[in-house]
């Protein structure tokens, strides 16, 4: 068969590359001039692997996701950590340990034990919490919440912590002990030793897969294609007949320094209700120093509407009241009774997603297509 595939991120990859190996021939159209959708990096001026798009850092448990992967490129093992920056200017471990809560409260706890106890004592007794910041009152109190949380959201995403859904902050582990890397639950934490977009270069490297960057996606086209898996929006294909989706989006102030000690982190998250939520020193992720010049490459990031950043669309808004998945199920309805259509990836089914998260959904997407049409 012959089959489109809109969109060449991580979804659009696994489907083009599973389907091609099984004989489909594709074609991958994607409306940037890159490969790698979010993911897509890249050297500067100065000598340093930058992500376009913000971190990417990639860690799983699912090893059929590593299996499929590990063809396609080298990998580094890395272990994710960032810090959060207080008013006065002290860095503290994030998420919240031990540590944390010892220069928050001047404590001395030296036991996860001890910790525990402090946060149960400080916790507001909602046994049922409805939204996020009733969930993170029931879990750390309110003098936490409102440091790490409060004012980050509120830049974020635009809403107080009332207004979110506690799906958002439900992420985001709590520790009792000193560990402090991000992803610490999970098994394998890896970065791709060339980048990522050398991975998507091997990905899309099939003599029966055809890229076209730049190309925007037109109904017409799907007259030429047997089926069609589309990353795009899926309320932008309905052209918004139900309403928008919103998203939320980042602006990235990128700016030069000379080359110095490696920072505490490669990450650090700003607790002050100034318009940044986090900054980026891209030379401390590793590999990523691919030439000396005596210069690194600082990222900022400044969150806004999507609308507010020529429709580049980030990050879902979940609320606490779930308008907008209720929306969602409606477009869903819609896009079931398109001929020949599937919605793919993070703009295609409205979720935040994890980069192994994506890779695992298209992978059982692709193969259920594959026994699908095998049986008819």
């Amino acid at each position: 068969m012959t089959v489109l595939v809109v969109g060449a991120g991580f979804s659009g990859a696994v489907y083009a590359r599973v389907l091609a190996e099984a004989g489909h021939e594709v074609r991958v159209i994607d409306k940037r001039p890159h490969l790698g959708g979010n993911a897509y990096d890249f050297t500067d001026e100065n000598g340093v692997r930058v992500h376009a798009y913000g971190p990417h850092l990639f860690h799983t448990k699912l090893s059929h996701v590593l299996d499929w992967l590990r063809p396609f490129g080298r990998f580094l093992p890395y272990t994710h950590k960032v810090r959060a920056r207080l008013h006065d200017g002290r860095l503290v471990p994030l998420p919240i340990n031990l540590d944390t809560v010892n220069e928050v409260f001047a404590t001395a706890y030296e036991t996860p034990a001890q910790v525990s106890e402090h946060l149960a004592r400080i916790a507001l007794p909602i046994a049922e919490p409805r939204n996020a910041a009733e969930h993170l009152y029931a879990k750390i109190g309110q003098e936490l919440t409102d440091l790490f949380f409060r004012p980050y959201t509120k830049k974020m995403w635009q809403m107080d912590l009332e207004e979110m859904s506690a799906a958002v902050v439900k992420r985001i582990p709590l520790r009792m002990d000193r560990e402090d890397t991000y992803f610490a639950s999970d098994e394998t934490q890896i970065m791709p030793a060339d980048g990522y977009t050398a991975l998507f270069e091997r990905i899309f490297e099939h003599p029966r897969i055809k890229v076209e960057l730049s190309a925007s996606f037109d109904k017409s086209a799907l007259r030429d294609f047997t089926f069609c898996f589309n990353a795009m929006p899926v309320d932008e294909y309905f052209g918004c007949r139900l309403g928008e989706l919103p998203y939320r989006s980042i602006r990235f102030h990128k700016r030069m320094e000379p080359d110095g000690p490696a920072p505490a982190a490669p990450v650090v998250n700003f607790t002050d209700a100034g318009p940044f939520t986090r900054e980026t020193v891209w030379d401390a992720l590793p590999n990523h120093r691919v030439r000396e010049t005596g210069r690194r490459s600082v990222t900022k990031e400044e969150p806004c509407d999507y609308r507010d950043n020529g429709m580049e669309r980030y990050y879902p808004v979940k609320t606490a009241d779930g308008r907008y998945q209720t929306l969602y199920e409606e477009y869903r309805l819609l896009a079931r009774d398109e001929p020949n259509m599937a919605f793919i990836g993070r703009c295609g089914t409205y979720q935040y997603l994890d980069m192994d998260q994506v890779i695992n959904q298209s992978l059982a997407g692709a193969q259920r297509w594959l026994a699908q049409n095998r049986e008819a």
